[in-house]
Formats: structure tokens, C-alpha cells, sequence
């Protein structure tokens, strides 16, 4: 048994023919890819080990209380959200930290592979001076914040001992 812990993303894909590397598409430096019999199943359902009966990720949309500038901005933001994603889940506006989250946040949830990535797209250009950790929801709070999370701006250092108290279900961070 190998000790690096992840398996193989070829899992599923053994034993297929070379992919050639040199092969190129019109605009002469993306690689031509094979076609594919269907489209990938992640387009409309979250992969394992995501969990599918609730929010499969979560948008934490930090910003520095201390700044009026970027706390007005955020408080925008915020209704911004609001009005042009009302199916999302968006949690109150917090003015301080809480939880593992060493700022003053806000937290939005979506529950599909499509939602996900148009908020995604939409913050990436609409986020101003805030920072956003992205999270998947699994059964691993710990690895979810950690190992599974990327990050839109600056990354802030995380309260990690508090992650070993929060079970799904039951955040704090709802309150």
C-alpha cells in the first residue's frame, strides 16, 4: 500500500490509448482532446464524497470590519447577493468572527454543480476587496475547511480547533 494518500484521478480511465500531446486545436495552443460519449456526470450532480442532501458548498465571504470602505462594500454585496441569487441560501451578516472564520463574514450556500459554479463566476468579478473561502460540504468539517477549500483573494489563517466541535446540521454559524 502506497502511503500518499490519494487515489489515482485515472481511476476509470486505465488502460485507454495514449492521449496525444502534440496534436493542437485551431488556435494552435490547446491541445485537441478526445471526444467524449456523454458529458461528464459533474455537470449536474456532485462528485463522492460531497454531500448531496444539503448544500454542497459553501461561499464565506470575509471582509475587515475595521475598514468602513470594505465593510459598506460588503454590506452591498451582501444585499447584492440577496436580489440576484434569491434561490441561493444566504445566511444573516455578521459584524465579527465566528466559528472557525477569523473576520467579520457572511456565508452563502448552493446546492447544485450549475449554481455553484455561475455564483462562482459571478464573485470572481463582483467580489471587490473581499476575500472568499470556498468550501465542499463532506462529512470531514475539518478537511472541508482545510485540504478541500480554495480561496478568491487573500486567504485568512482559520480557528481550526473549532472544526472538531461542528457537525453537519448543526453549525453554529446559523444563529
Amino acid at each position: 500500500m502506497s502511503p500518499f494518500p490519494y487515489k489515482s484521478p485515472l481511476e476509470g480511465y486505465e488502460n485507454l490509448p495514449p492521449l496525444d500531446s502534440e496534436a493542437r486545436n485551431p488556435d494552435g495552443k490547446s491541445l485537441v482532446n478526445p471526444p467524449a460519449e456523454k458529458l461528464s456526470d459533474a455537470y449536474v450532480t456532485f462528485p463522492e464524497p460531497i454531500i448531496k442532501t444539503n448544500n454542497g458548498f459553501d461561499f464565506h465571504i470575509y471582509y475587515m470590519p475595521s475598514s468602513p470602505d470594505e465593510s459598506k462594500f460588503a454590506k452591498e454585496l451582501h444585499e447584492r447577493i440577496r436580489r440576484e441569487f434569491p434561490e441561493l441560501r444566504i445566511y444573516r451578516f455578521w459584524d465579527k468572527a465566528v466559528g472557525p472564520h477569523p473576520t467579520a463574514m457572511f456565508e452563502v450556500n448552493t446546492f447544485t454543480p450549475h449554481q455553484t459554479g455561475a455564483f462562482f463566476s459571478w464573485l470572481a468579478v463582483n467580489r471587490g476587496p473581499c476575500s472568499v473561502l470556498i468550501h465542499p460540504n463532506t462529512d470531514d468539517a475539518l478537511k472541508d475547511h482545510t485540504e478541500l477549500a480554495t480561496w478568491m483573494g487573500r486567504p485568512w489563517p482559520l480557528n481550526i480547533p473549532t472544526l472538531g466541535f461542528v457537525s453537519r446540521g448543526s453549525s453554529s454559524l446559523t444563529a
